[in-house]
């Protein structure tokens, strides 16, 4: 509309012009007559210098128009267009635009490694190499080593390493207008490992309130108001929402800050409660770098001669009384050191257990049991579960919470006994119920499916390593990211989204005689949003 108004007054101004000439010389002709009449208009001369104003304005106008015009044209056509191309176009509803970060979110935060070191040993050392850590040497067997794709990485190690292979996702995009998602490189695990420790609650919260602050101020923000940004936080969602904790002393509250609540965040470990964090494996040793050195692993898991029927690694908790669901992890620990068919490697809460940090030791002894038994640790989740799963371990779980509400993009929302085996900790904790016998009575044949179900499952939980690309196996980041535009897309259509993975009843468990004892059904998703909506007009507490 402004430029068909800037045409118009440029096809005027000659007529305009014409007939200020013609004036001009009446008056010259006129005389005194024609003086008269000038000084009966004396307002003729300022009226000439306001339209010409009002031409010279709309001339700027027609070029400032035209230029964003142009550039706004070169958008649309990416966007809108609906033509062949277009529907052949492979990166269509995938396009991700990255933030351009200020250091100060990330990069300057690996850069000070070495001040988080009390807390966090050799952290300089976990984040080498894209966050992978350091390759492994494998003295035993040559085979869990840095040449075949094995990294000394820590659990909580994954901002980076989804970072660094986000930079090679094969649909970035530099206009964020044609963007499906916006991802956020935030190093949030990472600085809650540096302030936690030794600081008040103001300098836990200060770079997620700056990021904040920086996101909303953002024209992409504005678009959807963070609803279609996604960041990476590499620790349970616990740890980031301080408010809503027992502890009120643990954690920052990156979680609960209104841009915190909009964006999905995607963590170890869902809270179950809110319907932002989303769960997502946590890293193992292994980052392959081909779909060859997939095939090749999943291929000696299969092969592998499995002398135990079970086994264990990890720490006892002797000071978790009244945690009821870890609890149940002495038990299973004492179970397993009464049976001569369970490997156990018993990792004291000191340095002083070397064995529990030698992933070389940890993974040969997954790979000869049969089953892995993981009861909740310092939370419902364990790194362990995905450790044994990439050994070709069928996984033996006492708690949904474990695996069964999370992993929502990642593990099968339905039929878990096809990769894993369900026993309740009450049959362990009051009934006593012996594991061995559990496990005795699944028949050889079903085992055999179980663990070719894992098997398939490995890719689906492993992080490929940064600096190379697997051709077509799908890794976890690859089903993450589908998960996170999937998310994205349900909210434009208006759709309900929410995190939480409610299980109305306990999945079957191996042991008959018991009755599934979990708790009320969930609420509809009409009483559920009823609830959100009530909580949106009290506002933040």
């Amino acid at each position: 509309m402004q430029l068909s108004v800037a045409n118009s007054i440029i096809q005027l101004l000659p007529k305009f012009l014409a007939k200020g000439t013609t004036v001009r010389s009446r008056r010259a002709v006129g005389g005194a007559k024609g003086s008269d009449k000038a000084a009966a208009n004396p307002l003729l001369p300022l009226q000439l210098l306001a339209v010409l104003a009002v031409i010279a304005w709309t001339l700027f106008l027609y070029l400032q128009f035209s230029v964003l015009s142009a550039s706004v044209e070169v958008v649309e056509v990416v966007e809108v267009s609906d033509g062949a191309a277009d529907s052949a176009d492979p990166c269509r509803g995938r396009y991700i635009y990255v933030h351009d970060l200020p250091p100060r979110f990330n990069a300057d935060i690996i850069r000070d490694c070495r001040k988080t070191e009390d807390h966090w040993g050799d952290m300089c050392g976990f984040v080498s190499n894209a966050g992978l850590g350091r390759p492994l040497a494998d003295p035993t067997d040559g085979v869990i080593t840095g040449e075949a794709g094995w990294y000394g990485t820590h659990q909580f190690g994954l901002d980076l390493i989804f970072h660094n292979r986000m930079k090679q996702y094969e649909c970035l995009t530099n206009h964020s207008a044609v963007a499906s998602a916006v991802f956020v490189p935030f190093y949030a695990g990472f600085d809650f490992t540096r302030y936690h420790w030794g600081y008040d609650n103001a300098a836990r919260d200060a770079a997620s309130a700056d990021l904040a602050e920086w996101l909303m101020a953002r024209p992409q923000w504005r678009r959807m108001w963070g609803r279609d940004h996604f960041l990476v936080a590499g620790r349970t969602g616990w740890d980031f929402r301080r408010s809503s904790n027992v502890d009120a002393d643990w954690g920052n509250d990156l979680l609960a800050m209104p841009a915190g609540r909009n964006m999905s965040v995607l963590v170890l470990e869902s809270t179950l409660l809110h319907g932002s964090d989303y769960s997502v494996p946590y890293p193992t040793y292994f980052h392959p770098r081909s779909d060859a050195d997939v095939l090749r692993w999943q291929d000696r898991a299969r092969a592998q001669n499995r002398t135990r029927l079970m086994a264990f690694v990890g720490a006892p908790r002797p000071d978790a009384d009244a945690r009821m669901n870890i609890r149940v992890r002495d038990h299973v620990i004492a179970q397993c050191k009464a049976s001569s068919t369970c490997g156990l490697l018993a990792c004291a809460r000191s340095p002083g257990s070397p064995q529990c940090h030698a992933p070389g030791d940890i993974m040969r002894l997954f790979q000869k049991a049969s089953f892995c038994l993981q009861p909740p640790g310092d939370s419902s989740t364990r790194r362990s579960v995905f450790d044994s799963m990439v050994a070709g371990c069928i996984p033996v779980f006492f708690h949904t919470a474990s695996v069964y509400k999370q992993y929502r993009w990642h593990l099968p929302n339905k039929d878990h006994l096809n990769y894993s085996v369900y026993i309740p900790e009450d049959d362990v904790l009051k009934r006593n119920v012996s594991i061995e016998a559990v496990l005795r009575s699944i028949p050889a044949e079903m085992v055999e499916r179980m663990r070719e179900e894992v098997i398939n499952l490995i890719p689906r939980v492993l992080y490929a390593d940064p600096r190379s690309k697997l051709e077509t196996i799908k890794d976890a980041v690859d089903l993450a990211v589908e998960g996170v535009l999937d998310t994205v897309a349900r909210i434009k259509r208006g759709e309900y989204v929410d995190s939480g993975r409610p299980v109305s009843e306990d999945p079957p468990n191996m042991y008959f005689s018991t009755e599934s004892r979990f708790g009320p059904k969930p609420k509809s998703v009409v009483t559920r949003m009823m609830i959100r909506f009530k909580q949106w007009i009290k506002g933040p507490q």
